[in-house]
């Protein structure tokens, strides 16, 4: 099969994102493909929940008790808004750039654009929903029960969706540069 300069020059931009081989048989353009397929799915689930968390924030307003709320109340709920805005517009980005960036051969930058920029979804989408149980306990019990609850609640986001899996990529990268040949002589 013969390779065109273009084919090589996408190559050689994708080599330089690409992570230690593993026991695949593939290239570095059918490792992008999945692994473009695999965030487009995980994408699906989290644009999902981020559109639900952001529609009930914007009817909030508009309900008859909104204009009960005090200053305290009415904060959380504006930065949880913008949280949830923000978590909107880092999981949608990916499409918006895929969509711009199409048939320019630079999946490699997209698929590792699109993953900083769902990683950093998921941290707007974390303190969002953190935010609404905070809003909602404490109209509910009081500022001091809201903010237990939102902090309670924050442990298990920031253990199941940050902690553990940077802690198994840390003990994976250790395991790899423990397994590694060695420079020194």
């Amino acid at each position: 099969m013969v390779t065109t300069e273009p084919e090589r020059a996408a190559g050689a931009r994708a080599d330089r994102y690409a992570p230690a081989r593993d026991d695949r048989s593939e290239t570095t353009h059918e490792r992008l493909d999945r692994n473009l397929v695999e965030m487009t799915g995980e994408l699906r689930v989290i644009i999902t929940g981020v559109q639900v968390l952001f529609a009930f924030l914007l009817v909030v307003p508009f309900d008859a008790r909104f204009a009960r709320l005090g200053s305290f109340e009415r904060a959380v709920y504006f930065a949880t808004l913008l949280l949830a805005a923000l978590a909107a517009i880092c999981t949608i980005a990916p499409a918006a750039q895929h969509r711009i960036l199409f048939r320019h051969d630079d999946k490699a930058h997209l698929v590792f654009s699109a993953s900083g920029l769902t990683i950093a979804g998921l941290m707007c989408l974390a303190l969002a929903m953190c935010g609404a149980l905070l809003l909602v306990a404490t109209v509910l019990f009081g500022e001091i029960v809201g903010l237990i609850t939102a902090l309670a609640m924050g442990v298990p986001f920031a253990v199941l969706w940050f902690a553990m899996p940077l802690r198994r990529r840390c003990r994976d990268a250790a395991s790899q540069s423990d397994r590694a040949p060695s420079t020194r002589r």
